[in-house]
């Protein structure tokens, strides 16, 4: 009996349960096996920062200006389209196998994109690129999803959140470091070896628990009309605006393709044997909040993102490196309060009140962003910038812990892949809406104060630029910044504010606290 009780988790002197020895090499396993997945998160996150630093070398080179924005949109369409498809063919034929996949195609498409000749080829290989990426992102989620328990995965959020840091503030340095002295081409190649160990490391060490395999027929017609669905979502988010106006005519077409594709989407799921995503999982209210907060916690982190820099380059003078660095009040605060999270959600179980404070925390970072003009020392907005975060580090990673608690294990692949997705479109339409507000004010206060000349008709001006501007000029151009990011973080806060209304109704069901047993074999 005794022996049956060690194995079993008997109880020690002090009344706790014993942890019974064979979970310690599994426990050793899991943690192995977190690593590999977060280098494989890293590579998905940081490969569009590295390239973005590199892309005027990589104009020089290839030339292709006017198909530069295209490197990046290809990339974005292909993950963004990919994301939900991975899910189910994950859910469907073993996650294991699908995730070694996306690594594997993720690396040929950087070996491919290394080795561009001209624009059309890296703007290709690009879209092979960011079809392993979807893959990868949904598979981290699902995969942990598997193997830790909700009630243990708060442990790893701040882990995650590191993750998405280093590769926010580490992307552009590495970057340029890259581009500088080795060359754009190692930008790609960089991944090899990280993808490499990743492979490796998941090959040899992961042990999914055994589920039943579903062999049933591919839903190509679901498959086919969401990813024209997204594929116009996002078109229409990084066309308008830009490089056509928001009431031109093919900006009208992809909405209405859009609205269209996504309609028999939804008919054709109802229809399906195995839909792509099943629409069931909507029907649980915490799920469909979740993919809600989600959305708008996409839209209010990426458009931060990309304002901030650009207000301190053009307002608070930062060099494009310090711009980087001058964000780490936000990263840093987002990584200890996702840690805090995490810990308090593993050791309580109760988790409701982190995506209402996180919201709340959110608002109130995004509406003191919004006051910041001329005068904002970097103190006063790098305080601004810790509030935002630590509303973010609130939001990040418990919307997927709650979201993955709310369906069956057999739809853990969909459930991630469809949260996934609401983020990525989020993070298109905030970097749409909020630039589109931003661009007209600062080009209406450029056209007011500037007298009409030449910045009136350009939103973002480089520091050489700037710098070669008339002292009035320049001044008028810092106000009409100051003035455009006022309105876009007004937006963000009004965004927030309907995320914090989702959250408001999450109900707080009992997260899981024991994980499914690992397969004898790797699956």
């Amino acid at each position: 009996m005794s022996d049956l009780k060690t194995v079993t988790g008997g109880k020690a002197a002090g009344g706790k349960p014993k942890r019974a020895p064979k979970d310690e090499p599994r426990q050793r396993s899991v943690r192995v096996v977190i690593v590999a997945l977060l280098i494989a998160m890293l590579l998905a996150m940081l490969d569009n920062l590295i390239v973005g630093t590199a892309m005027p070398t990589i104009v020089g080179d290839l030339g292709g200006l006017e198909h530069l924005s295209w490197v990046v949109t290809a990339y974005t369409l292909a993950t963004a389209a990919s994301t939900p498809i991975w899910g189910k063919l994950g859910d469907m034929y073993g996650r294991k196998g699908m995730f070694l996949t996306s690594i594997v195609i993720f690396l040929v498409g950087s070996v491919l994109s290394g080795m561009s000749q001209d624009m059309g080829q890296l703007i290709g290989f690009r879209a092979i690129q960011g079809l392993g990426a979807g893959g990868l992102m949904v598979g981290v989620m699902a995969i942990i999803g598997d193997l830790v328990p909700p009630r243990e995965r708060g442990k790893y959020q701040g882990l995650m959140a590191g993750v998405m840091a280093i590769a926010m503030i580490g992307g552009p340095l590495v970057g340029g470091t890259i581009t500088d002295h080795l060359g754009w081409r190692w930008a790609f190649y960089i991944n090899l070896p990280l993808g490499a160990v990743a492979l490796a490391m998941v090959t040899a060490v992961l042990h999914l628990p055994k589920g039943e395999r579903r062999k049933a027929k591919v839903d190509y017609l679901g498959a086919g009309l969401l990813t024209v669905g997204i594929t116009a979502i996002v078109l229409v988010t990084t066309w308008g605006g830009s490089e056509y106006d928001w009431n031109s005519a093919v900006i009208m077409e992809l909405i209405a393709i859009g609205v269209a594709s996504l309609a028999g989407f939804v008919f054709v799921e109802t229809k399906a044997a195995e839909p792509i995503i099943p629409l069931h999982i909507f029907r649980n209210l915490n799920f469909t909040l979740m993919s809600v907060v989600g959305f708008m916690a996409g839209f209010v982190m990426f458009g931060a993102v990309l304002f901030l820099p650009l207000f301190q380059q053009s307002v608070q003078g930062a060099s494009a490196t310090n711009s980087g660095l001058l964000l780490l009040p936000m990263l840093l605060s987002m990584m200890v309060v996702s840690l805090i999270a995490g810990r308090v959600t593993t050791n309580s179980g109760r988790y409701k009140i982190f995506p209402i404070i996180g919201s709340i925390l959110m608002v109130a970072g995004l509406f003191l962003l919004s006051t910041m003009d001329t005068g904002t020392t970097r103190l006063t907005s790098g305080i601004y910038m810790a509030v935002l975060g630590a509303g973010m580090g609130f939001l990040m990673q418990i919307t997927m812990l709650v979201a993955q608690n709310s369906v069956e294990l057999k739809d853990m692949g969909v459930a991630s892949s469809a949260t996934t997705l609401f983020r990525t479109l989020g993070s298109s339409f905030g970097v749409a809406i909020m630039g589109a507000l931003f661009t007209g004010r600062v080009q209406d206060e450029m056209a007011a104060r500037g007298g009409g000349g030449a910045t009136a008709h350009s939103a973002q001006l480089d520091a050489a630029s700037l710098a070669k501007l008339p002292a009035p000029m320049r001044e008028a151009y810092e106000f009409a910044v100051s003035s455009g990011t006022h309105i876009a973080f007004l937006v963000g806060a009004s965004v927030g504010l309907a995320a914090l209304v989702a959250a408001l109704f999450v109900k707080e069901v009992p997260l899981r606290g024991a994980a499914p047993e690992p397969a004898d074999s790797m699956v």
